[in-house]
């Protein structure tokens, strides 16, 4: 398979994993707004902070190091799915070990909620683990549908389990909101249990089938699916499990700094759990661009570079007619992923205080929940170009080099709770989202020096993305200074016709940035038309 033909097939991946964010996040956005009026803030802090903690960890530790190692080489003839799949089956029994020893700390080593606050706080514990180990079950069926760029299972399973969840959530909790974290609990088992049923049923129907035959689909009988050996060859490839362990010692940093405040909530206790349930709600609300635009273009690029290029080495060792097109992809996923954050930074400063009014009241937008929300604006864009750069670096590393940079990770790690524990104390919930943004901007600069490095002795410098034109600079400029006056002297407190003038001055100033967009980042718009509009045929950029 060509690099263009890759650069197709992941360009539909990533447009198929956004509409998939954008309906996941709508939904959730919704169902929250809903719930909101109907559980207190301390359920959802110990629903959306404690308990979906247990539910990441175990499940990014189980299987996040055995996706990126067996993702990486792509899907070619000479690989043997079948070790391949022998060691995805590995996530399900360690998970259990991870679910054994988190289930312990949840219930004996952490502080558990007032019972009579929140009850039923020990079998939402037992039933949020199970959740994840019923997910790691479908893992295999998963790295087989991201490798073959099966993008519309994926789009049709998570949108199912997702609907049902919501729709499950939403019912219980007007018919029975005495359930508290039953209702919950049971919500995340019923969208792990629709999820892994939707894979399976696929490949089912999918594996021996005509289509599966012209796809040349590697996988002939069902039972291929499952853990199998062969006479006179190793059950797992060993260089892909060694690949697996030097992912794994990085998820563990990686899980840390991803997931590093709700560490200090859960584990310092630095915040009430009315409070951390506020945080967790304005940090939902801050992160809905980021999770459902430049997570699914991460993923989905992830899978392009590490099939386009060889791991180690720079790109004089690769092969030459594919660095062109790296180049030219990284470059402009670069510039689009600066031109989004600087707009969400730009916009959300002067608009956070109206959305979390809309969105619940005074229960959010009293307090210190807008500047929260204005931080966060600013952190999405180093969020961004951390996910893009990271993006490539993992897929070029060799396994020397991820293993070098474990320690990176670990010093980062071990600083990142150090400001997170000391900024809290001095500044409160505000310190979260600005350690988070040091600490990016520590991986950022380490990234941007590899990549450097990797493209130093070709003509091609895709670093230049990093720089939007200055007609678009501008632009941003005169829209911050605008929403901003506009806000003092419209927005919150004199009614809805002063609010509705705010929310026109903030259209008219986003139709001009996005004019200047179209008038001056030609190469830009042409890549975004090109390769991440579903139904479009990659071409270069």
């Amino acid at each position: 398979m060509s690099s263009q033909d890759v650069l197709q097939d992941a360009s539909t991946l990533a447009s198929y994993n956004v509409l998939l964010q954008v309906m996941f996040r709508a939904l959730t956005f919704v169902m929250n707004a809903f719930t909101l009026r109907f559980v207190s803030k301390e359920l959802i802090g110990v629903v959306n902070v404690r308990l979906m903690l247990l539910y990441s960890t175990l499940v990014f530790l189980s299987r996040e190091a055995f996706r990126r190692a067996c993702l990486s080489g792509g899907s070619g003839p000479g690989r043997s799915w079948r070790q391949t799949l022998n060691l995805l089956w590995l996530t399900l029994p360690l998970g259990v070990l991870w679910g054994s020893l988190l289930v312990c700390v949840w219930l004996w080593l952490l502080e558990a909620p007032d019972p009579q606050a929140v009850p039923h706080y020990g079998p939402a514990v037992g039933v949020f683990a199970l959740a994840s180990l019923v997910e790691l079950l479908g893992e295999p069926l998963w790295v087989l549908a991201q490798a073959h760029l099966l993008v519309r299972l994926k789009l049709g399973a998570e949108s199912l389990a997702l609907g049902a969840k919501c729709l499950f959530t939403v019912g219980l909790v007007v018919l029975a909101p005495q359930g508290g974290l039953y209702i919950f609990s049971a919500a995340q088992l019923v969208y792990t249990g629709c999820l892994v049923l939707c894979y399976l049923v696929y490949f089912v129907r999918f594996v021996g089938s005509e289509e599966a035959n012209r796809k040349g689909f590697p996988i002939k009988t069902v039972g291929e699916l499952l853990p199998r050996s062969a006479p006179g060859e190793p059950a797992v490839d060993w260089a892909l499990a060694r690949l697996t362990w030097s992912f794994f010692k990085q998820s563990f940093l990686k899980q840390l700094l991803t997931e590093g405040e709700r560490y200090v909530m859960t584990f310092l206790s630095v915040l009430s759990f009315g409070d951390q349930g506020v945080y967790d709600i304005v940090n939902n609300l801050g992160s809905m661009v980021a999770r459902f635009l430049f997570l699914p273009i991460e993923e989905s690029f992830y899978v392009f570079f590490s099939k386009v290029l060889r791991r180690g080495g720079d790109a004089r060792s690769q092969k030459q007619e594919d660095v062109p097109v790296a180049a030219e992809v990284l470059e402009s996923l670069l510039k689009l992923v600066v031109v989004v954050g600087l707009v969400i930074t730009v916009f959300g400063y002067a608009y956070s205080h109206l959305a979390l009014d809309l969105y619940g009241g005074a229960l959010l937008s009293a307090g210190a929940g807008p500047v929260l929300l204005r931080v966060y604006s600013g952190y999405v864009l180093l969020l961004a170009v951390n996910g893009i750069t990271e993006c490539f670096v993992f897929a070029a590393m060799s396994q020397e080099e991820l293993d070098r940079y474990n320690g990176v990770m670990l010093a980062l790690s071990v600083s990142f709770l150090l400001l997170s524990y000391l900024l809290t104390g001095w500044l409160g919930s505000v310190g979260f989202i600005l350690a988070n943004c040091l600490n990016m901007a520590l991986r950022i600069l380490h990234s941007l020096l590899y990549i450097k490095r990797y493209f130093q002795a070709s003509p091609w410098g895709p670093l230049r993305g990093l720089l939007p034109s200055p007609a678009l600079l501008l632009a941003l400029a005169l829209s911050a200074v605008v929403t901003a006056l506009s806000e003092s002297m419209f927005c919150c407190s004199s009614g809805w016709p002063l609010r509705l003038v705010h929310v026109a001055v903030g259209a008219v100033c986003l139709s001009g940035v996005l004019l200047t967009v179209l008038l001056t980042e030609t190469r830009l718009v042409a890549f975004v038309r090109t390769q991440l509009r579903p139904g479009t045929r990659g071409k270069r950029t």
